[in-house]
């Protein structure tokens, strides 16, 4: 951090204001500030920006445009994992485009788990709203913390840090995830490793996880389809 010698000269101690003024200052929100009061996604355009997406012209946006009900229906949960993430991000809710925020709808059948994943963009806030579910991050230090939530209890992951939710009750679970990203992305940690484009190869796996190709390939095989 840059001092400021108290006895300095008046002129010296300007300058040293003036470079301190035009430092970059830390960011509080994963996404730029908007410069407007919305920008609502043009998600046809052909247009390039360099974060986000185009806005549409202000004269053709509507009341409908801030409104999106595709969290009010419970998901698909038949599937390898159990559970299903309804996405409420600027791809299927133009209308947070800028605005930094986005809200996920996660259903579980009993037993299922929304496998270990990160998101690059975001801090996420987990709350229940039926069930138990036990969410759980581990850091970039390797310490696991975790804690199992009930109806209106909410947990906090970091940006960036790979965790999970699992049903742990005896009926189905819901909970909704909110972050600070109007698209947090999510690198999925078992579809990473055995379900990349192209496939990883074996090798390297083996050798990670000290199994045989036999353990790899019938891993992949689950994720095939």
């Amino acid at each position: 951090m840059m001092k400021i010698n108290p006895s300095a000269s008046p002129l010296y101690m300007l300058s040293c204001l003036v470079m301190l003024l035009l430092l970059p200052l830390p960011s509080l929100c994963a996404d730029p500030d908007p410069l407007q009061d919305f920008c609502v996604a043009d998600l046809g355009s052909s247009a390039s920006v360099l974060n986000g997406f185009p806005c549409k012209p202000a004269s053709n946006v509507s009341s409908d445009d801030f409104f999106f009900d595709g969290l009010s229906k419970e998901g698909n949960t038949t599937n390898i994992f159990g559970s299903n993430v309804t996405a409420g991000s600027v791809v299927t809710f133009p209308g947070l485009n800028t605005l930094g925020i986005s809200i996920n709808r996660v259903d579980f059948a009993i037993g299922g788990v929304n496998p270990p994943h990160s998101h690059p963009r975001a801090t996420e806030t987990v709350l229940v709203i039926s069930g138990q579910v036990l969410v759980g991050f581990v850091t970039t230090g390797n310490v696991y913390f975790s804690k199992v939530l009930t109806a209106g209890q909410i947990f906090v992951i970091p940006r960036g840090l790979v965790h999970f939710q699992k049903n742990v009750g005896p009926g189905k679970a819901l909970a909704f995830t909110s972050f600070n990203s109007q698209l947090p992305g999510a690198a999925i940690v078992p579809l990473n490793l055995f379900a990349s484009t192209p496939l990883i190869p074996n090798d390297v796996l083996t050798k990670t996880f000290q199994v045989g190709d036999d353990v790899v390939n019938s891993i992949k095989s689950k994720f095939s389809s």
